[in-house]
């Protein structure tokens, strides 16, 4: 989030000085978020920036009265985190990440990074509204491609470990990643069980994933502290549109590659915006 501060200072906002930022996590374990948002709102804080849609629905059940800045959220629209995306109507408001619509795009770059795929694992998060819409355009995609898919959704770290194994057992090619998961665990599993991965979330490769492709979070960032600017300068957010990625980004991970003793095709590499050395 450090291109977020980056976006406040440009704004004239500096932590600790004109603006007290109360950073709260669950690392990863979705059970914790009721509580931490109930924390918040118990603060009595002026704003909420809540980054994946399960911290957005925690945020939103907790109160409707204190601005929520999505940053981002996949499917607000579908999730019923907004009326509209033109007019959001509520106190919510922010970025929209396509995530779902995106992974035709992210099963082919599977397919061009390894030509021999046949079957591919989504694993998805239990909590996460968006799991169902996410394995719904991934098998409307597989389709296409001639690809098998198997979905395996899961709830907490003890069950990670399973996952994996089952993967390995039923021969999986490649995992798609759900976001939301706890991305650092998941990507030293894919890569003790030798597992091409991928997510559309340029964190998880930087974690050590295989690759990512989404919309750019510089942009989100950046655009979130517009929102925190506007809101605490009068607007409501019920009339501040949410906004798409207008810019996605393919990122690989060439030391993971490497461990996978993968050969990334050159097609591949000339494509990406980022290769992480």
């Amino acid at each position: 989030m450090s291109l977020f501060h980056k976006g406040l200072r440009e704004h004239g906002y500096v932590d600790g000085q004109n603006i007290q930022i109360e950073f709260r996590s669950a690392d990863g374990k979705s059970n914790l978020l009721p509580d931490l948002a109930a924390e918040l709102v118990r603060l009595n804080v002026d704003m909420i920036v809540a980054v994946q849609t399960p911290c957005v629905q925690a945020a939103k059940r907790a109160t409707k009265e204190i601005p929520i800045v999505m940053a981002p959220a996949a499917d607000p629209l579908g999730t019923g985190l907004v009326d509209s995306l033109a007019r959001p109507g509520g106190n919510v408001t922010g970025s929209s990440f396509m995530t779902a619509e995106i992974q035709g795009k992210n099963l082919q770059f599977i397919r061009d990074t390894l030509p021999s795929t046949r079957r591919v694992t989504f694993l998805g998060d239990v909590t996460d509204a968006m799991a169902k819409p996410f394995l719904y355009q991934i098998q409307l995609s597989a389709r296409n491609l001639s690809l098998e898919v198997l979905p395996i959704m899961v709830r907490r770290d003890a069950e990670f470990d399973a996952a994996f194994a089952e993967m390995k057992r039923e021969k999986v090619d490649a995992v798609i990643v759900q976001p939301s998961l706890p991305r650092n665990r998941i990507a030293d599993l894919a890569l003790k069980y030798q597992m091409p991965s991928i997510s559309p979330n340029r964190g998880f490769p930087e974690a050590g994933g295989l690759m990512s492709y989404a919309g750019s979070l510089q942009e989100v960032y950046r655009r979130t502290a517009d929102y925190v600017d506007k809101i605490l300068r009068g607007a409501k957010p019920a009339n501040l549109p949410v906004e798409q990625p207008t810019k996605f980004e393919l990122v690989l991970n060439m030391r993971t590659a490497k461990a996978l003793g993968l050969q990334v095709p050159q097609s591949v590499l000339l494509r990406a915006d980022q290769l992480i050395e």
